[in-house]
């Protein structure tokens, strides 16, 4: 289970310290809600998405951020086969506008990235801005050989190792490992899970 993280904020600041746990049942209309405000309409035709449609999140790597009851920031990760090599695809990371100058998109990376290395994962992969995410040692020197399934911009290819030489000559197609999520079906107009 994620510990609990509570930011310290300056007592004279307006601002209401944020938690970070782990994601629940019950996040799931916050965060769809975030991640549309965060990437609008289009955002499931992404090619990431594409890693992470019809799988379940890698166990304890997805994470909310909550400020006064309201899910303001979320992050996950995706089991991934990394051209033969195993890795996690981190994303989406989305955090509410309105709470964007309170460190919290740093936060949730910080605290993804540490659970990552205790859960015992060599290496994580993501697609976004090269300065925003070298803070937090990601970059594209090993992510050269590797493509995804879909369009993307190469030098937003990236990746961190935890474990030296993780990602040595790997190759070829980013593709999903993870878990299935359950098959659903429709009976009489409700959604049921199907067992």
């Amino acid at each position: 289970m994620t510990a609990l993280r509570k930011t310290q904020v300056d007592p004279t600041s307006k601002a209401a310290p944020f938690a970070i746990r782990a994601e629940r049942a019950g996040d799931v209309a916050m965060r769809e809600a975030l991640l549309d405000a965060s990437f609008g309409d289009n955002r499931h035709g992404r090619t990431c998405q594409r890693l992470r449609d019809g799988r379940a999140p890698a166990a304890g790597l997805a994470l909310a951020a909550m400020r006064e009851g309201k899910l303001v920031g979320t992050v996950r990760l995706w089991h991934v086969s990394a051209g033969g090599r195993p890795a996690l695809v981190l994303g989406p990371l989305a955090v509410d506008p309105a709470c964007r100058e309170l460190g919290i998109g740093a936060a949730l990376m910080q605290q993804a990235l540490a659970a990552a290395r205790a859960r015992g994962h060599a290496a994580v992969i993501l697609l976004g801005d090269a300065p925003y995410y070298a803070r937090f040692g990601f970059s594209a020197a090993n992510t050269g050989e590797l493509s995804l399934p879909g369009p993307f911009e190469r030098d937003r290819l990236l990746a961190i190792e935890f474990e030296a030489g993780a990602l040595d000559g790997a190759a070829g197609m980013i593709v999903p490992t993870g878990a299935a999520l359950p098959k659903r079906r429709v009976v009489r107009g409700l959604e049921a899970r199907a067992a």
